[in-house]
């Protein structure tokens, strides 16, 4: 590699951005596909490239940021711009929920009786399971904040211990949420409310998803010593996007779970 006189990351070619976009593509049009022919050969193609992208491309960033040295401190301020606009995109995509369940309940129209919940809908006990919900991920919050101040103090073993107390939790919350589901007495297809509930909850359990899995990424990154107390970006985007995850659940909670009950 040629001596570079800054500080910034030349990024050398690489196949991936063109194998993600063949990915999507196929993802798309085998969901097409599935949907009007019920044939899933081009979707599972799609889903095959896609995780051979993800795996090699993150792959090559680890080895950018850890090995090679190149996600010095202006590129690692890059990279917390890059984070922070996408928490707010999400913040932004999750306002879009919200709107709808307020449009809808602050002013009941009479085809669902001019009342909230809309009538014939029996809504869940906010103080049951989503509330132990709640009380899950704010523990998880708390967790993952032990985590963190572990990794600056370079203590290994309390990091290991809370990250992976914070990933039980995620795992725990969406065996919570997928029984709520199953037991719930009205489906998607119920109206309004039931779009709004299952859209807005389910789309937060689809992050919870992601951010258990970004964070055992980060425990698997941890147990190979790739952070040290003062470099250690991936855990902190990681713990930004989880502690993004707990606040929307809080709205959501006090919203459509307590308020719109």
């Amino acid at each position: 590699m040629a001596h570079q006189t800054h500080a910034f990351h030349m990024v050398n070619p690489s196949p991936w951005p063109l194998t993600g976009a063949m990915a999507a593509f196929l993802l798309t049009s085998g969901l097409a596909l599935w949907f009007h022919f019920n044939t899933t050969t081009i979707l599972f193609m799609g889903l095959t490239l896609m995780i051979l992208t993800m795996f090699q491309w993150w792959r090559d960033v680890i080895r950018e940021g850890t090995f090679q040295g190149h996600h010095t401190p202006p590129v690692q301020k890059g990279l917390r711009f890059g984070m922070i606009l996408f928490i707010t995109s999400e913040v932004f995509f999750f306002m879009g929920f919200f709107w709808a369940f307020y449009n809808a309940s602050l002013a009941p129209t009479h085809e669902i009786g001019e009342c909230w919940p809309p009538a014939g809908i029996s809504p869940l006990n906010p103080f049951e399971v989503p509330l132990l919900n709640t009380a899950v991920l704010l523990a998880s919050g708390v967790s993952i904040t032990w985590a963190h101040h572990s990794l600056m103090e370079a203590d290994r073993k309390n990091m290991i211990n809370a990250l992976s107390l914070t990933i039980i939790l995620g795992v725990y919350f969406t065996i919570l949420q997928a029984m709520e589901y199953y037991e719930a007495p009205f489906s998607i297809a119920d109206g309004i409310y039931g779009s709004t509930f299952f859209v807005a909850t389910g789309f937060h359990g689809l992050h919870v998803i992601i951010g258990s899995l970004f964070l055992f990424t980060c425990l698997l990154r941890q147990i190979r010593f790739h952070f040290t107390s003062n470099h250690h970006f991936g855990f902190e985007a990681a713990a930004w996007y989880w502690h993004f995850v707990d606040v929307v659940w809080l709205f959501l909670f006090i919203s459509i779970y307590w308020w719109g009950s």
